[in-house]
């Protein structure tokens, strides 16, 4: 490190301490003013307020509680998204073979009733059935702890985490909105202040899973981690298996966040005034509506717009013939030892590449390329799914290896757009894309390649 390095490192952090020691002595005189001039007395509000924050921002039951609520919300999602779920595919099965009949009544050309129904119709209606439920239980539930004030005390206990590996209390916020969306995260980032920390929070959200991947880690946790377990101890331990996820998520956002604070976005951690609001009644009808409605309506619509297009060209891709091979299948061959490296496979690697513009429908195109229909594909079980999935050389260690990947992969194409509209660089869009992309391939190779060498399976 040269000497120009040192100085203005050295400077740095000698502005942060004279501006903690600024605001200590405020502090500290304030509180020395109001003990000796001034009396007040606490409501019962603030009293509660007090006790209910000694329990919420404790340094030992903090985060146990924090862990606790997040899995909470992830239970009643799980079990409350199946049946709607369902019943919104079998809807849309059964509205199928009525526009389907409509043109063969029309006598319409294959290919169109092909594009517009197998592709673009199986496509959006697939991202609908997935991702409306679980946004319609899941941005409710988590505005609700929002509205009781118990969001900005997530922010609290996460500010000192993040201060050590050089980023801003803040982006916890952001990373909560990531659940929902991270096309919407990244413009969430907008309240950090800092530039530096705002391009940490815009470059690490996409660790944060989005409602477009919850479909598929729910569905394989599901099938293969709590694969001998029934009823409510098997959503118990499919949330456990979505929160160890989400945990490991959040430390790879600690780590490369710790990386990029000593490298490429070098800095001293700002310090920011949090005031905590007092815990307030949930406004439960005013947030619901507003959260389902607004929130989840406009997230599925982006997805429709995305999904729409990718559907339509999965299926010329997967019905344009050279020689007795598709071109689907010519890309599926040509990843394949790729994908093996990474306890994958080609059509799952053709798969997220081809789930580019929404990670909504990764799962339905994989589904084709295995059952070779040439059409986006809906399994009428979950038992017939893992038969599908188990007959193509699925195991354990496949399921586990697309969680992560599909965890930590590149963002999908809204959000890359998102973060290029923030930052007005390509540069930083292209990190923001190649970051997670090395980090998906890396951690599945070491879990694979180790895996092997201890003949675990």
């Amino acid at each position: 490190m040269g000497i120009q390095e040192l100085y203005s490192e050295a400077q740095q952090l000698s502005t942060a301490k004279m501006r903690d020691d600024i605001v200590q002595q405020l502090y500290d005189r304030s509180h020395q003013l109001c003990q000796e001039g001034v009396s007040y007395t606490k409501s019962d509000r603030d009293l509660r307020t007090e006790k209910l924050d000694a329990i919420f921002t404790s340094p030992i039951l903090g985060f146990p509680i924090m862990i606790a609520m997040l899995g909470l919300v992830f239970y009643i999602t799980i079990a409350g998204a199946n049946i709607p779920s369902a019943m919104l595919a079998e809807f849309f099965g059964s509205l199928e073979k009525y526009i389907t009949s409509f043109f063969t009544l029309i006598h319409a050309p294959a290919w169109v009733n092909g594009v517009l129904v197998l592709g673009l119709y199986r496509g959006t209606t697939w991202v609908i059935s997935v991702m409306l439920p679980p946004m319609a239980i899941f941005f409710p539930t988590f505005a609700l702890l929002e509205n009781y004030g118990y969001l900005p005390r997530v922010a609290f206990n996460m500010d000192r985490l993040f201060k050590r590996v050089g980023a801003h209390g803040k982006q916890s916020l952001t990373m909560a909105m990531g659940f929902g969306c991270n096309a919407a995260a990244v413009i969430s980032t907008r309240i950090i202040e800092s530039p530096r920390e705002r391009m940490l929070a815009i470059l690490t959200n996409n660790f944060v899973p989005c409602n477009g991947r919850w479909g598929t880690l729910i569905v394989l946790s599901s099938l293969f981690m709590a694969a001998s377990y029934t009823g409510g101890v098997k959503s118990l331990v499919t949330t456990g298996v979505l929160i160890g996820i989400v945990m490991f998520g959040v430390i790879v956002t600690f780590f490369v966040s710790w990386v990029l604070s000593k490298t490429a976005l070098k800095g001293v951690p700002t310090h920011y005034t949090l005031e905590l609001p007092p815990y307030r009644k949930p406004k439960i009808f005013d947030t619901v509506i507003r959260s389902s409605v607004t929130k989840s309506w406009s997230v599925l619509v982006r997805a429709v717009k995305v999904a729409a297009p990718a559907a339509i060209l999965t299926w010329v891709f997967a019905n344009i013939y050279i020689g007795d091979t598709s071109i689907l299948m010519y890309a599926v061959q040509f990843l394949d030892p790729f994908g093996k490296l990474l306890g994958l496979d080609g059509y799952i690697m053709m798969a997220f590449i081809l789930g580019l513009p929404a990670n909504e429908i990764v799962f339905p195109i994989l589904l084709m390329g295995y059952l070779s229909t040439g059409s986006l594909t809906e399994v009428d079980s979950l038992v017939a799914l893992k038969k599908i999935l188990v007959d193509h050389g699925w195991t354990w260690l496949t399921a586990l290896n697309m969680m992560l990947f599909s965890l930590l992969h590149y963002p999908c194409g809204t959000t890359l757009l998102n973060v290029y509209k923030e930052t007005k660089s390509k540069k930083w869009t292209f990190l923001s894309f190649l970051i997670p992309t090395v980090i998906a391939i890396f951690v599945p190779f070491v879990i694979t390649q180790t895996v092997r060498m201890l003949g675990l399976i």
